[in-house]
């Protein structure tokens, strides 16, 4: 293409333009006034050139151009496969045809018809093209066409056209030119962000195509290759974006990319910010986007197994003691691994993790910007609850069991203090939320029970039902000076263990089959001891 002549060309014009205001035409601070009114003239004959209404007649008309200019392409570099020169001129007339294409971005409801015209294999077959800078227009044209300003309250348009995409293997190309493309061209590297972009323009279309990806090409192997690169980057940033995406909520994947050393990856990732912090907003989300990744991919048990394998618990705990931005997120990443998994809970206990956790649950989190925020600081709090009610139920017996409970006891019970505290807070925010909705209850906002059920765990009942159960695992272990403490705190309270009791039995009425009904019998019959305690 030759872009150096254009430009030289537009420079010309631009010194050309300047030199007509020479000193004589600027006296004294004064325009000459013809200038101005030549400028009115050319200004206006040009806004008075007609707009082109985009309908299916100019669709078609678009599409008939493109597809000649194509076809012309494919046989001038059939003709002349060894002499560039003989089909640089078609390749010059299809990429501007394709620039000319990018306009159908400006009515998504003429989708459907460019499905039936036919032209998506076309379009979708130019990622595969010899020259890289024809393919990288096509993925610039395919990221307009299915941008979500574009795509916003055109749904049905846009289901038919991701559709098609799909059918014409564009995942599959989409992924292929990622490894074709050099990211030390600015160019090219603007293609790989394109490219991913696409990819999640679809799924955000289609959830289906998370899994549709990951099943059919390499995507997550050729995005954990990117997020082994050391140095921070956009595409890097970028990658883990998407890829937080493809896991999120989708076991299919969350399994594949576990079987694929998915788990050491994501964990050597983050260790790199276990003692320094990232150096912009743009890497701080980064690190957030990977922690979401690791969250994820600890779902299933098996990933879980590898976690504690690849010591990720110690490498956790020391993102803890370092006291860097981080450190919510690895004791997010904690949660997940400990919950419904013993093995990890045991592994937290035996490297002396419970001092860091109590720690925090007793409210010593450190304070840096982000840190200060009170959403951020509650968020926090909850998530160590759950990780105390997570190591309560993974250790049931033995010196771990005893060294837990024994952190209750310690300093008159201080930790005892806190639960209580927590609790009253926590039911007190549940029963204010209740009363605001009763008193808000006409006839046209009624509310059934489930969802009566979900604004109060929104409330923050989950968290409340969690207190209770760990109330339960220390009232259930028949220690008199915990029993003592707990009555004490009720009386001051004026509440009674009757209260506590209607907390745990609620969330034994909630507790779901997710997991199959032998889990959820299981889960049932631990929580009846303390129903039954109380």
């Amino acid at each position: 293409m030759d872009d150096d002549h254009l430009n030289h060309h537009q420079k010309r014009r631009r010194r050309e333009d300047d030199e007509d205001l020479s000193p004589s035409a600027v006296d004294n601070g004064d325009v000459d006034l013809s200038l101005l009114e030549a400028l009115e003239r050319s200004q206006s004959s040009s806004s008075s050139a007609p707009v082109e209404v985009l309908d299916l007649r100019t669709l078609k008309k678009h599409v008939l151009a493109f597809e000649r200019r194509l076809n012309n392409n494919i046989e001038a570099r059939l003709k002349h496969p060894d002499n560039p020169e003989r089909f640089a001129d078609s390749e010059i007339d299809l990429h501007d045809e394709i620039q000319r294409l990018r306009v159908l971005a400006g009515a998504p409801e003429l989708y459907p018809d460019l499905v039936s015209l036919n032209a998506v294999p076309s379009i979708v077959g130019l990622l595969n093209h010899d020259n890289i800078d024809i393919a990288i227009d096509a993925v610039n044209l395919l990221q307009d066409l299915t941008d979500e300003d574009v795509l916003e309250d055109n749904d049905e348009p846009a289901k038919v056209l991701v559709d098609a995409l799909v059918e014409n293997n564009a995942l599959e190309l989409l992924v292929q030119i990622l490894g074709k493309l050099s990211e030390a061209d600015p160019d090219e590297n603007a293609a790989v962000h394109a490219a991913l972009a696409t990819i999640e323009n679809m799924v955000e279309v289609k959830p289906a195509v998370a899994e549709i990806v990951c099943e059919r090409t390499r995507l997550l192997k050729w995005i954990l290759g990117r997020i082994k690169v050391k140095e921070f980057d956009g595409n890097k940033q970028y990658a883990s974006e998407i890829l937080a995406i493809l896991l999120q909520g989708s076991p299919a994947n969350q399994k594949r990319l576990g079987a694929m050393n998915g788990v050491d990856v994501m964990l050597q990732a983050v260790a790199m910010y276990k003692s320094r912090d990232p150096k912009s907003s743009d890497e701080e989300e980064m690190v957030e986007n990977l922690f979401d990744c690791l969250c994820c991919l600890l779902m299933p048990m098996e990933n879980k197994e590898r976690f504690v394998k690849a010591e990720g618990v110690e490498l956790m705990l020391i993102i803890m003691k370092q006291k860097k931005l981080a450190y919510g997120s690895a004791v997010r990443a904690l949660d997940f691994a400990m919950t419904k998994y013993p093995p990890a809970c045991e592994r937290f206990v035996d490297v002396l993790g419970l001092k860091t956790a109590f720690a925090a649950f007793m409210g010593k989190i450190p304070v840096s910007k982000k840190n200060k925020k009170e959403t951020f600081q509650e968020e926090l709090e909850e998530r160590v609850i759950s990780l105390i009610a997570s190591l309560f139920g993974g250790i049931v017996r033995g010196s771990r069991r005893d060294r837990l409970l024994g952190k209750f006891v310690e300093n008159e019970c201080e930790k005892i203090d806190r639960l209580m505290e927590l609790y009253v807070r926590y039911s007190d925010r549940v029963k204010a939320e209740s009363e605001r909705w009763d008193k808000l209850e006409f006839d046209d906002l009624e509310m059934d029970e489930e969802e009566r059920y979900n604004r109060k765990l929104e409330a923050g009942l989950y968290t409340l039902q969690l207190i209770a159960v760990i109330l339960g695992h220390l009232w259930s272990s028949e220690h008199p000076r915990m029993r003592a403490r707990i009555e004490l705190l009720l009386r001051q309270q004026k509440l009674t263990k009757k209260d506590v009791k209607h907390v745990v039995q609620e969330y034994y009425d909630n507790i779901g089959d997710l997991d199959g009904p032998e889990e959820k019998e299981r889960a049932q019959a631990k929580i009846q001891k303390f129903i039954d305690a109380f």
